[in-house]
């Protein structure tokens, strides 16, 4: 008996401290998410990127061909099931933990152990890519308008996010849990944690290439709250 009321009492003061810990963490995503950064004033609208989500994960969107730049060369077709290429010309790119991403295709799929290993980053990460044909303004798109030296720090902010084998290319995942046929994964840098997920990611994309963004954001939603 006096075991168990121990083992009561140390399971009693866990459940308490998580309950806090949970608190905590919702109320600093909140209050954090809700400072925001300040967009560069001076730089002319010369590129249009777009952010998206699906309601829980923050893509980055950005034209296919834009001056120098074409993300067909390491994002390449080829890796996709696409069959008409030639209507493409957006290329959405999200940053996430790589469990969820291959094992996760319904939040009715997920395992304890794939959501503990993400939150506490204990596993790999990868870059999921998708293309478009068109992008439209809609609340769960917004359009945002930089110049071209944003745009080049946003792409080196996306390049250092990615994996590069010996001869200096992107890694892409080969798998079968594509979510349709315009999209593939490639191996990514970092790992990802409760404190930095995918939303976090995009969110430090914006304020790479200087546009408003929340003081820190693990969730969509802050990020949306800056682009009514």
């Amino acid at each position: 008996m006096k075991y168990l009321k121990k083992g009561l009492k140390y399971t009693g003061l866990f459940a308490l401290g998580f309950f806090v810990f949970v608190l905590l963490y919702l109320a600093a995503a909140w209050g954090l998410s809700r400072i925001a950064t300040d967009r560069e004033s001076d730089a002319a609208a010369e590129v249009s990127i777009y952010i998206k989500t699906n309601g829980v994960h923050t893509d980055l969107v950005l034209p296919l061909h834009h001056g120098s730049e074409d993300w067909t060369k390491e994002f390449r077709f080829a890796n996709t099931h696409l069959k008409d290429t030639m209507s493409v010309h957006w290329l959405a790119l999200g940053w996430g933990d790589k469990g969820f991403y291959l094992e996760t295709p319904q939040w009715s799929d997920l395992k304890f152990s794939t959501a503990f290993k993400a939150a506490f980053a204990l596993s790999t990460t990868a870059i999921h890519a998708t293309f478009y044909n068109v992008m439209a303004e809609t609340k769960s798109c917004r359009r945002i308008d930089i110049s071209n030296r944003q745009y080049q720090r946003l792409i080196d902010y996306i390049k250092n996010s990615l994996q590069y084998d010996g001869t200096g290319h992107v890694i892409p995942i080969v798998t079968n849990a594509n979510y349709g046929d315009a999209d593939a994964f490639y191996e990514a840098k970092g790992s990802y944690s409760m404190f930095r997920t995918c939303n976090t990611w995009a969110n430090s994309g914006l304020k790479a290439c200087g546009q408003r963004a929340c003081f820190w954001t693990p969730f969509d939603t802050g990020i949306f709250l800056k682009y009514p």
